[in-house]
């Protein structure tokens, strides 16, 4: 009952409602990523897998500019990447638009998050478990170390929370994360210290 119907209500309500109560902060940050990103627009878009492995945009607010070298060239992420942008991430404002990904029915608010596409074939058969359900802005990976967690720790995490859903999961994981959020805890900022790319490590290790 609570996967099939009551998890699926409930993003929505809640989603709906953020939206509306969080417009003006909404309105507010996307303003101010008209000037501060340099023209390089205020929303990010990329195609991520959702359920079953199918397509959808999702949405975030853009924290890095496109400024290139002399050479055309994107610069480092590092020097890409605004203050205003840093706030946003240490403080999780880049992933607001995402609740319009929930309305859609695209995401919801728990669950795994949705990764790049490219990492798709580097999933073993267990792990791609994790994409059975609809990815979340946060999950059980995110509050046992997010960023900062190994790859197969991070997937092992999302395998269970699919194996193991329940309302009183979710409840759990929405009052860890808020504490999170406040008190900015696994949050990496820095683009340097996070992880390896997924494909580039089992590359490697292959």
């Amino acid at each position: 009952m609570y996967t099939s119907f009551l998890k699926r209500f409930f993003d929505f309500i809640f989603s709906f409602c953020g939206l509306v109560l969080l417009s003006p902060i909404i309105l507010m940050v996307s303003l101010l990523l008209v000037f501060v990103n340099k023209g390089a627009g205020v929303f990010f878009y990329q195609n991520r897998p959702g359920k079953n492995e199918v397509l959808f945009k999702v949405l975030k607010f853009k924290s890095m500019t496109e400024e290139c070298d002399k050479e055309g060239n994107l610069l480092p992420n590092a020097e890409r990447l605004t203050n205003i942008g840093k706030f946003m991430r240490s403080t999780s404002i880049d992933e607001l638009p995402q609740l319009w990904n929930i309305v859609q029915g695209d995401m919801s608010f728990i669950g795994p998050r949705p990764l790049l596409n490219r990492y798709l074939p580097y999933y073993n058969s267990t792990e791609r478990k994790r994409h059975s359900l609809r990815p979340g802005i946060t999950g059980l990976a995110q509050i046992n170390g997010r960023n900062i967690i190994d790859w197969d720790t991070r997937l092992a995490l999302d395998v269970q929370y699919v194996e193991s859903i329940s309302l009183k999961t979710d409840v759990k994981i929405v009052f860890k994360t808020i504490r999170n959020v406040v008190t900015a805890k696994d949050i990496v900022v820095d683009t340097n210290q996070e992880l390896k790319d997924l494909d580039i490590e089992r590359q490697i290790t292959s």
